[in-house]
């Protein structure tokens, strides 16, 4: 199982910033690309940033590049999201995932993630 474990709450002003956490089996971490995807109220779910097993790449979503960023720590099996200048339009609820792959190469359909966290909300007021 993917265990998400919250931290900073989920709850903050228009340009604050927030770190997401995803802790899983060393097992499963280290043979498998990390992603972050989200969903917002009436909408699909949507990739938002993933890195690969060894955390030599990494890939975000237009919408979040150069204001999230996300790194592994394979001492620890932890996988972080961090998120700075939210805006309201980042509002949804936060899924980890872990796509069994040792390729370098990210994939962003969220139907090949074998494994999911339970989801956290992310709630930015303006």
């Amino acid at each position: 199982q993917v265990q998400l474990v919250k931290s900073g709450g989920g709850l903050v002003q228009a340009g604050g910033s927030l770190r997401l956490s995803c802790a899983t089996s060393e097992r499963i971490f280290s043979n498998s690309c990390m992603g972050w995807f989200r969903q917002a109220p009436g909408k699909e779910r949507e990739f938002v940033a993933a890195v690969t097993w060894d955390g030599g790449s990494t890939l975000y979503a237009d919408s979040v590049k150069g204001r999230f960023a996300i790194s592994r720590d394979n001492a620890k099996n932890t996988a972080y999201l961090y998120m700075n200048s939210l805006q309201p339009e980042d509002t949804a609820v936060y899924y980890c995932a872990a796509d069994w792959s040792i390729s370098n190469r990210i994939r962003t359909i969220m139907e090949v993630y074998e494994y999911w966290g339970r989801g956290t909300q992310v709630t930015v007021s303006s």
